[in-house]
């Protein structure tokens, strides 16, 4: 078989494998039976066995073991209160890695809200719990948990299931008959899908599991993955670290209307944590209990959602991987945004816009352009009420990884807010000729909707009159009192002796409508750690240094400024060069250590300065100094008056290293770090760039 017919094949089966995959969970949400469910997921098994057996380990030359070395010697990333044990799931940035992540912010703002004009909030972490319980957190984030009764630890009860099986199958290997293997598999396979009734009865009955404490364990309860605090002293009003930043900007959207005088469409965005008590938190940055968030919630017009900028994104090719693929060929398809959005790929304008926008901040940062795709939710995948969903993932050591969400969640999180606090979430639209629409007159007897709803009836009345707007909302209304005497409007029953109506029409000059939702939303550590690894590489020569080759723009040093000898003429000029910098906000790192100039380089390459400045005794004669390029290792001469434009040119993408070197002659050959002299003076002996033949 030739490579490409293995790849081909390997892409098939991995399609075969997703397919299958969704099957699984369709079964499952349908309720459908068990032993179906068992045998669905017996193929699944069988084809990921097939998949594992013909993937071949792609090795791209990064060295993971070498990249976690760096990233936690130079303070890039470090484990949380490592001195005392750590905890699973947190990590503290060290002074690189806290610089990298606000210039990704910092360049995200200027990518996003300062270009886009975005309404840009910092709403509070902590959440009370009738906004996270209309929004569905309270009742979505849960797992079955048991205690021991002794120690207090908590433990995942599905996951104790599975473990007590696999235990019962490898210590009974021989005496266990076919029948007796599949019974116990079948069990194990459905774990997450059985009631606490049913966990509790097979972890003590049928498999005798005990805590560590050797008691048995309490009995299942269900677990939210948010975390839990009351407000206040009194301990009576419950709250939430929130799970994400995106409530705030919901349940604030009829300020920000006000705010946008009433313009539509709009987008508000935010930065900010989110948190999320991880029963399991493993893969470093990729799966933690505290994140930063960086998310968008485009507010439009359910029935237009184009977007006025989509014309300047069109023609930009995006690697998709749409459902049909994922369940077909398994291959990815390159494809520009227009086409996508033409063919009825990605679903609107304003969702392709801000992929292909995501697409480019992507690029912008320095993440490598061949290790990104975007793959669509499969039916199996997506909420109910969503209208399409899109994942940003980025390649990594840990494979592919969602990184950004986009999804458009249609009209569902400001209805849910509106119909919780009965707080009108609506948009208005003025219209360019009016037009007529049929709607219903309501007459109203006051008497008998006093005598039944008491306090509500004006709730009552206004329900009414707010479907009674539009024909098409209220005749389904009209239709049950027609024919049954009684309708349901939000929870209340209607009765026909208690209105009358008549068709009619009215000509409008605006309409009303509840907004669609598209959001973009980001995981900065994920993006964060994706960069660490793409900017990663071992340098080909004798030395073998490690090297993080970040873009200029999001580099944690712009600069590093070094003297060849640690005199006090030079450390006075390198002190006037930085200092300069930094008051061009270009972030400097002085290193006056007595290390060899290469050595002092290789420190720099490690946590990533695009640049060097190197001072010399020419400097003190000419006022020139030697500018180094950190992947070329080439540099060149030139004033050192002209270093802060030149730096600032080239980190602001209005310069290139090339254009540098078109304008200053070259300096030291090919100025590996490894190649400098000693020279011994009057001012004895120093190291410095060996100079050009």
């Amino acid at each position: 078989m030739s490579n490409n017919d293995a790849v081909v094949d390997i892409d098939a089966l991995a399609a075969k494998v997703t397919k299958q995959a969704s099957l699984v969970r369709q079964l499952k949400k349908d309720g459908a039976a068990g032993d179906e469910i068992a045998v669905a997921v017996d193929d699944l098994k069988s084809l990921k066995e097939q998949f594992a057996k013909l993937s071949v380990s792609e090795s791209d030359g990064f060295d993971k073991k070498l990249f976690d070395d760096l990233v936690l010697r130079k303070m890039f990333v470090l484990p949380s209160f490592e001195i005392h044990g750590g905890v699973k799931g947190l990590f503290d940035l060290g002074p690189p890695g806290c610089a990298l992540k606000a210039a990704i912010v910092d360049l995200w703002r200027k990518h996003f809200v300062l270009t886009e004009s975005m309404l840009e909030m910092d709403c509070t972490n902590l959440t009370p719990e009738p906004v996270l319980k209309t929004s569905g957190h309270v009742d979505r984030f849960t797992d079955l948990m048991v205690k021991d009764p002794e120690t207090g630890e908590c433990f995942r009860a599905d996951k104790l299931l599975e473990d007590a099986i696999d235990n019962l199958l490898e210590d009974n290997t021989v005496t266990l008959s076919t029948e007796e293997r599949d019974h116990h598999l079948r069990i194990q396979r459905q774990a997450d899908a059985f009631s606490p009734q049913e966990l509790d009865k097979l972890l003590k009955e049928d498999y005798k599991v005990k805590a560590p404490s050797g008691k048995e364990f309490s009995p299942s309860f269900p677990f939210n993955l948010m975390f839990k605090t009351t407000i206040g002293p009194e301990g009576t009003s419950v709250g939430f670290l929130r799970p994400e930043t995106a409530q705030g900007l919901f349940v604030n959207f009829r300020r920000l209307l006000d705010y946008n005088a009433q313009r539509m469409p709009f987008a508000a965005a935010q930065i900010g944590l989110g948190f999320r008590n991880e029963i399991s938190p493993r893969s470093g940055l990729l799966r933690v209990r505290e994140f930063t968030m960086a998310e968008i919630e485009h507010f439009v017009n359910p029935d237009d959602k184009s977007h006025p900028n989509f014309a300047s994104v069109s023609d930009k090719e995006l690697v998709l991987f749409g459902r049909d693929d994922q369940l077909g060929s398994g291959k990815t398809k390159t494809v520009s945004v227009g086409d996508a959005v033409k063919s009825g790929l990605v679903n609107n304008e304003t969702l392709g816009y801000f992929m292909a926008r995501t697409q480019l901040f992507m690029e912008k940062i320095g993440m490598d352009a061949t290790r990104l795709r975007f793959r669509q939710h499969l039916t199996t995948e997506m909420a109910h009420y969503a209208c399409d969903c899109w994942d940003l993932e980025i390649k990594s050591s840990y494979g592919w990884v969602e990184c950004v969400g986009h999804a458009d969640r249609a009209c569902y999180d400001l209805k849910v807010h509106s119909e919780a606090t009965n707080t009108p979430m609506v948009a208005t639209q003025k219209l360019d000729k009016p037009k007529e629409i049929t709607i219903a007159k309501l007459k109203f007897d006051r008497k008998l909707l006093g005598k039944e709803f008491k306090a509500d009836q004006r709730v009552v009345s206004g329900a009414l009159e707010a479907l009674a707007q539009n024909w098409d909302d209220f005749e389904k209304v009209a239709t049950d009192l027609e024919t049954n005497g009684t309708t349901v409007v939000d929870g209340f029953t209607i009765t026909k002796d208690m209105v009358t109506w008549k068709k009619a029409n009215k000509k409008v000059h605006e309409i009303k409508f509840t907004p669609s939702v598209i959001e973009p939303s980001f995981g900065i550590g994920r993006i964060l750690y994706s960069l660490l690894e793409h900017c990663f590489y071992t340098r080909d020569d004798e030395e073998k240094r490690n090297v993080m080759k970040f873009n200029p723009r999001v580099a944690p040093y712009k600069c590093a400024v070094l003297p060849i000898s640690s005199s006090d003429e030079l450390n006075a000029v390198v002190n006037e060069i930085a200092a300069d910098l930094m008051d061009y906000d270009l972030s400097t790192k002085v290193d006056t250590s007595g290390a060899t100039i290469g050595r002092r380089y290789a420190r720099s390459d490690e946590i990533g300065v695009p640049f060097a400045v190197t001072c010399d005794f020419d400097t003190l004669k000419d006022g020139s100094v030697t500018l180094r390029e950190r992947d070329s290792m080439e540099q060149v001469r030139l004033p050192k008056d002209d270093i802060t434009a030149i730096i600032g040119a080239i980190v602001h993408g209005k310069m290139t290293w090339e254009g540098v070197q078109a304008k200053y002659p070259k300096y030291g050959g090919d100025a590996v770090a490894s190649k400098t002299v000693v020279e011994t003076s009057s001012r004895g002996s120093f190291s410095r760039p060996a100079p050009s033949n």
